[in-house]
């Protein structure tokens, strides 16, 4: 019976049209591709960092009230914090080159509930990364519109948030190239912006009278320890600044090999750009004698009273808050790429169900893109866009990632004995726990609380489905008991099937109880009655493969061999055997492939597939556990196929 390919539907045509071409696992390149240089990687990773300068700044020089010529201070810490915690993270690339971040870094160095707080806290993280980014963007592209445009707003901002989701199903590379001209964009005008700024404003009061004036006053008002209290709860609240220097040691599997040298590279170009912006918009705020306007930010104030007797002021004005919203919008990208591999590497280790770290055919983490923008979505309207909201929620969660990272690099020195590293994580702990204890206490009616709930939450879920991946984990080895030890021979067996006799594929995974099971049913269910037997297995590539080429034909390699041993099996038992495996991202499509090509040879066919069965079937088993058996089915079913399903039961 020859295999029935109906055309694909218009949606699926317009799908792929919208996602890109699936990517072939066969191209020797494929790893060379997905890679990002240092420049598109601080593009697609930087930009988080870097668009902070939105919001940042403006949260710092507002907590500073009347007390304006501390911008002078706020200016020095933000650059001084920036490179500390910037060469923290190159240190811990260093050390951690495989990537995974805050998740990998206090798992190995604190343990595995740290890691698991971590990792809770990132992927929090993300989604607000994603929102505030979008939000922002908002308040920057609506701050030169008409009011009558404000309730068009949160629209809008779902909208560009859809947009970067789908962008991110083509792939890394597919949702960065696009953005590079509204990075350098922003990088131009902000650059302008903040030279104009630092030439101050011909009717502002001196830089050198205000520190004076201003001291006097602040001292005698607040005292010199009110003074460095009111500076320290400045800087705290103007953590979001710092948010997203994170992102590179989150994503090291993407970066160009040697992986390393771009991060570091990425990291440097990171830093600098931070650091120069964030102090030099607070000088400016400073220097042009900026005020609050309603309905407007302050990026907007300064850049509208900076350029007011240019010649085309108004449309640099409006260049410059275009590319500010642009480039928010691309510090989303951060969200997309480093949210994903958070869940990933989670998954691989149990807490999260194991899906998130499936791979689609353009090898994407889709799942994690789609809770990540889905969950982004919910914070958006949650907080109806409000940037202020969001970024107290954002940076508490930041801030504990970096303070259990930089305790576990502190760790890690202290057991080196490396007096330098040691310094210098020892410093990053301090500013990091400081940001975050001050964060947490002042703003925790204001959203803080939410985000403390909602990561507490997580982390218990996560401890109920790795208890539950656990016991599951602890009643499998009854299934191989009985599972004969096949030796591979150095010469393979040679065995010759009968086209037209009864034929069984039977599906299996690795050499396991589950397929040995599936074996012994299919042959006590029909004593004698198939004369072939064909194994077929499809090895996953998933997050944990796609690294690089090599775990790529160690998959392959398992994969056959497994498939070999069960050959061999069936050859023992007097059976034609033979074995088909492959590759891929979705091991359902593989093995419909498989499948339908043995069912051109042999016209007397039956699929057979082993599925473990829990004596109480919960909603979450299917959300746990993957479902290939039954989705398999469903297609062979509708290509004129019979599929049987057996249970395996777990005792």
């Amino acid at each position: 019976m020859e295999p029935v390919f109906e055309a694909p539907s218009r949606t699926s045509r317009v799908w792929k049209w919208v996602v890109g071409r699936p990517r072939s696992l066969a191209d020797n390149q494929i790893f060379h591709q997905l890679s990002l240089i240092p420049f598109l990687a601080w593009v697609g990773l930087g930009a988080d960092g870097l668009s902070s300068s939105a919001y940042g700044p403006p949260e710092s020089f507002a907590a500073l009230g009347t007390h304006r010529w501390l911008a002078l201070a706020m200016a020095a810490m933000t650059a001084i914090t920036v490179l500390i915690i910037s060469f923290a993270y190159m240190r811990i690339i260093a050390s951690f080159p495989n990537g995974g971040g805050g998740y990998v870094v206090a798992t190995r160095s604190l343990g595995a509930v740290p890691g698991l707080v971590s990792g809770s806290a990132l992927l929090v993280d993300y989604v607000l990364t994603v929102t505030v980014s979008i939000a922002a963007a908002g308040d920057a592209l609506f701050s030169f519109m008409p009011e009558t445009a404000v309730p068009f707003k949160f629209g809008f901002e779902v909208f560009l948030l859809a947009g970067m989701t789908l962008l991110n199903f083509r792939g890394v590379k597919e949702a960065i190239l696009p953005l590079v001209p509204v990075f350098l964009l922003f990088i131009l005008t902000h650059i302008i912006l903040v030279v104009a700024g630092l030439m101050g404003s011909e009717t502002a009061v001196p830089i050198a009278t205000q520190v004076r004036e201003g001291w006097r006053a602040s001292s005698s008002q607040l005292g010199l320890i009110g003074v460095l209290l009111l500076a320290a709860r400045a800087w705290s609240l103007g953590g979001g600044t710092y948010t997203g220097i994170e992102a590179v040691s989150n994503a090291m599997p993407i970066l160009r090999e040697p992986r390393v040298k771009t991060a570091r590279v990425t990291m440097i170009y990171m830093a600098l750009s931070l650091a120069i912006m964030a102090s030099g918009l607070l000088m400016g705020y400073l220097l042009v004698d900026i005020h609050p306007v309603s309905g407007q930010t302050l990026n907007a104030v300064l850049a509208s009273r900076v350029s007011e007797n240019w010649m085309g002021g108004k449309t640099f004005m409006m260049i410059t808050l275009l590319a500010e919203g642009a480039l928010l919008v691309v510090a989303a990208q951060a969200g997309f790429l480093g949210g994903p591999r958070v869940l990933a590497n989670m998954a691989l280790d149990g807490w999260v169900p194991r899906r998130f770290a499936a791979l689609s055919q353009q090898l994407t983490e889709r799942n994690g893109i789609v809770l990540i923008g889905g969950t982004a979505l919910i914070a958006l309207w949650y907080t109806k866009g409000d940037v202020s909201h969001l970024v107290v929620m954002y940076s508490i969660n930041v801030f504990l990632t970096f303070s259990l990272s930089m305790l576990g690099m502190l760790r890690k020195s202290w057991e080196k004995r490396s007096a330098s590293d040691l310094f210098l994580f020892a410093i990053a702990f301090l500013l990091c726990a400081s940001i975050l204890c001050v964060t947490a206490i002042e703003k925790f009616s204001h959203g803080g609380w939410v985000t403390l709930l909602v990561t507490t939450l997580l982390v218990v879920l996560c401890y109920v489905i790795r208890a539950h991946y656990r016991a599951v984990a602890k009643r499998l080895p009854s299934l191989d008991v009985d599972l004969p030890q096949i030796e591979i021979p150095e010469e393979p067996h040679s065995s010759t099937l009968k086209p037209n006799a009864p034929t069984a594929v039977i599906l299996v995974g690795g050499y396991n109880g589950v397929g040995h099971q599936t074996l012994n049913v299919v042959l006590r269910a029909f004593p004698g009655h198939y004369k072939n037997v064909i194994f077929v297995a499809a090895g996953a590539v998933d997050s944990a493969t796609i690294k690089d080429e090599h775990e790529l034909e160690v998959l392959r390699s398992r994969t056959k061999e497994s498939v070999h041993r069960y050959v061999l099996l069936g050859q023992s038992l007097g059976l034609n055997a033979d074995g088909m495996d492959c590759v891929g991202t979705d091991v359902v499509q593989e093995l419909e492939s498989l499948c339908l090509i043995a069912a051109t040879v042999h016209p007397n066919i039956t699929f057979f597939a082993g599925k473990i069965m829990f004596g109480r079937e919960k909603w979450w088993h299917n959300i746990l556990h993957n479902q290939t058996a039954f989705a398999l089915q469903k297609r062979l079913q509708w290509d004129g196929h019979t599929m049987v399903i057996l249970p395996v039961r777990l005792h």
